[in-house]
C-alpha cells in the first residue's frame, strides 16, 4: 500500500481490529457494564470491522499476578462474544508470564478465533516454545512486540529469527505513544520483509496514533488496531471511527465510518474514563517510559524529592532496553545521592 495522488493504493486487504473492549478496559479500571458490552458487540457485529478483541486489558488471566480482575471473567466474555459476534471473529490478548496455554486452548474451544501474545522483543527467544505450543491450540496466533521502539530495528528483526511460519502475523506496538511516522514506516517495513502479515498498535500520547496507523498501512501493514473514541490505556489509542473516515476520504468507505462515529459517541457517553495525568503521558512518550510505571515514578519522586522527568531519564540511561522497576529505584538513589 502506498500513497499516490491523494489515494491509498491497495495491494492487499486492509483490516481494522476493534479493541475497545480490551484496551479500552484500562480506562474504566477493567469494570464494564454487561448491558453496555452486549449492546456494543451486537452493533459491531453488523459493521464491516474485520475482527474484535475483548477481555482484560492486560491479558487473559492477568488477575493471576494480583492485578485487579475484570468484573467480567474470561468464561463470561466467551459467552457474550459468542452470542453477539455471530458474523465476525473475536479474540483475546495473552502474556506468557501469566496466561496458561491450557486456558488459551479452552477459550478456543469456547469460540475464540485468534489470540495475540504480547511480549517485549528481547523476550521472544525465550518464549519460542510457548508461541509454538500456542499455535497448536489456536488457529490464529499473532505476536505483539510490546515497546517496539525501545529496541533498534536491526536488533528487533534479529530477535524474531526463531518465530515460525505457524504464527499468523507480527505486530509493531507503539506502547509509549512516542513513535513518529518515519519510525513507524521503518519498523513496519523491516518486519514486513520477514513476515507476510504485519500489524500495528498505536497509542496517542503525542497525538500521533491516527497518522501512525495510516502510515503503517502505507508501509505494508495488513492490520491496524483502534478503539471507538480512541479510548484506551493512558492517552488512548487510534480512533477507529477516524481511521475509517480517513480511509473513506483517500479511497472508499470500507468500514462504515458513519456507524462507527455513532458507536464512538455511544462509548464516549457510556464509558466513564478515569482521568489521567497529562504531564506524565507526555513525559513518558518523549523519554520512553511505559504508563504502567507512572505510579512508581510518582511514588519515588515524592519519596526522594526528585523531579519525575529526571528520574525517568536516569532510569532509561541505566536500563539495557526498556526500564524495569529496579532501574527506577536505582535512578532515584543515584540522582539524590
Amino acid at each position: 500500500m502506498s500513497l499516490a495522488g491523494g489515494q491509498l493504493k491497495v495491494t492487499s486487504k486492509i483490516e481494522l481490529l476493534d479493541c475497545t473492549l480490551r484496551d479500552g478496559s484500562y480506562a474504566v479500571d477493567f469494570q464494564l457494564d454487561e448491558g453496555f458490552v452486549t449492546n456494543l458487540l451486537s452493533r459491531l457485529n453488523s459493521i464491516p470491522v474485520s475482527r474484535v478483541e475483548v477481555g482484560h486489558g492486560i491479558g487473559l488471566e492477568a488477575e493471576r499476578t494480583g492485578i485487579k480482575a475484570c468484573n467480567i471473567d474470561h468464561y463470561r466474555w466467551a459467552e457474550i462474544a459468542g452470542s453477539t459476534l455471530t458474523d465476525k471473529p473475536w479474540g483475546m490478548f495473552a502474556q506468557p508470564e501469566f496466561t496458561r496455554l491450557d486456558t488459551i486452548a479452552e477459550m478456543t474451544e469456547r469460540g475464540m478465533s485468534f489470540v495475540r501474545i504480547g511480549m517485549e522483543p528481547d523476550k521472544v527467544p525465550g518464549n519460542l516454545d510457548y508461541l509454538h505450543r500456542a499455535t497448536e491450540v489456536c488457529g490464529e496466533v499473532y505476536l505483539n512486540l510490546m515497546k517496539s521502539s525501545a529496541t533498534p530495528v536491526p536488533e528487533l528483526v534479529s530477535l524474531l529469527d526463531g518465530v515460525g511460519p505457524a504464527v499468523r502475523g507480527v505486530y509493531v506496538v507503539d506502547s509509549y505513544g512516542a513513535m513518529l511516522p518515519a519510525d513507524v514506516h521503518r519498523y513496519v517495513s523491516a518486519v514486513r520483509e520477514h513476515f507476510d502479515v504485519v500489524g500495528f498498535h498505536g497509542h496517542d500520547n503525542l497525538g500521533m496514533a491516527n497518522i501512525n496507523s495510516i502510515t503503517a498501512l502505507q508501509a505494508g501493514a495488513a492490520i491496524v488496531d483502534a478503539t471507538l473514541n480512541g479510548i484506551g490505556r493512558g492517552s488512548g489509542n487510534a480512533a477507529i471511527e477516524s481511521l475509517a473516515g480517513v480511509i473513506k476520504l483517500l479511497e472508499d468507505d470500507q468500514f462504515d465510518y458513519q456507524e462507527l462515529a455513532k458507536l464512538a459517541e455511544y462509548c464516549r457517553v457510556n464509558m466513564d474514563a478515569i482521568r489521567e495525568d497529562r504531564t506524565m503521558q507526555v513525559l513518558g512518550a518523549v523519554i520512553g517510559i511505559h504508563s504502567g510505571f507512572f505510579p512508581l515514578v510518582e511514588q519515588l519522586a515524592e519519596e526522594y524529592h526528585a523531579d519525575p522527568a529526571r528520574l525517568m531519564e536516569t532510569a532509561v540511561q541505566i536500563a539495557d532496553h526498556s526500564p524495569r522497576k529496579d532501574d527506577f529505584r536505582t535512578a532515584a538513589s543515584r540522582i539524590t545521592a
